[in-house]
């Protein structure tokens, strides 16, 4: 497999500002703040630095006195991606980091290793961003449409160009479907040109901003990786997580 030059930086998009669950990115998980338990993770990916983009000072707070970095972007931002985008310019005024891989804060139970495989899909693919999708496995999860599903032809590769991304697969759907993954890897030239792009009609639509990439003829490499990992979104998915975490600690421990 490809490596993913050394010139990779991690950006971790955080605000307090959640409909469903406001102050998501401090609620307490095993004893530490979400951001701070996703910041650990992307660090053991060992792809480069790991930064969070924090809308508040509470929560590069949380983040430095775990010795992590955090630094501040404008609250008003739209989107995750701008987010980063403005992080990426404050951390590394100069330009260093060639790669930045743009990790969701609500994912406490991400695979380290998934931070690295959609890094390296970007250099094998060739491509402007990558991201990553995991097969559906159950048919609640295939029809539901706040599952979004990857179209690419990742039956047969590991890594494939995407042909599309949807909310509800066609009637009479064959073959397998996948559950794409909200994490991505972005050419720095290419994070910029995305978010100077305005939204496309189908962006708006469907409400699925990858699809802006896509509708400017932009290349979005998939790589398939067995799981989707659990986001956290409500207080009923944070409890799931704790109550996860605690066994998961009782099984190391015993």
């Amino acid at each position: 497999m490809q490596q993913v030059s050394l010139y990779s930086i991690v950006m971790i998009p955080a605000r307090m500002a959640s409909t469903r669950l406001p102050g998501k990115p401090l609620a307490d998980i095993a004893g530490e703040p979400m951001i701070v338990r996703v910041w650990r993770q992307a660090e053991q990916a060992g792809l480069g630095p790991v930064v969070v983009a924090a809308a508040e000072q509470e929560i590069a707070d949380a983040v430095h006195a775990a010795g992590g970095r955090a630094v501040l972007t404008d609250p008003s931002l739209p989107s995750g991606s701008d987010r980063i985008a403005e992080g990426l310019r404050k951390a590394d005024p100069l330009g260093l980091f060639g790669v930045v891989v743009n990790l969701q804060g609500d994912l406490p139970t991400l695979p380290p290793q998934y931070l690295r495989i959609c890094a390296e899909a970007l250099v094998k693919a060739d491509a402007d961003i990558a991201t990553l999708a995991a097969p559906i496995r159950s048919e609640e999860e295939l029809a539901n449409p706040n599952v979004v599903k990857a179209v690419a032809p990742l039956a047969w590769e590991e890594v494939a160009l995407a042909e599309d991304f949807v909310r509800q697969l066609p009637a009479g759907h064959q073959g397998p479907a996948f559950h794409h993954i909200g994490i991505y890897a972005y050419r720095r030239a290419a994070l910029e040109r995305f978010i100077a792009l305005p939204p496309s009609l189908r962006e708006r639509h469907h409400k699925l901003e990858q699809l802006r990439a896509l509708d400017a003829g932009m290349k979005i490499a998939v790589a398939r990786v067995d799981q989707a990992p659990f986001g956290v979104d409500t207080p009923a998915e944070l409890e799931h997580v704790r109550r996860q975490l605690v066994r998961q600690g009782e099984q190391d421990n015993g």
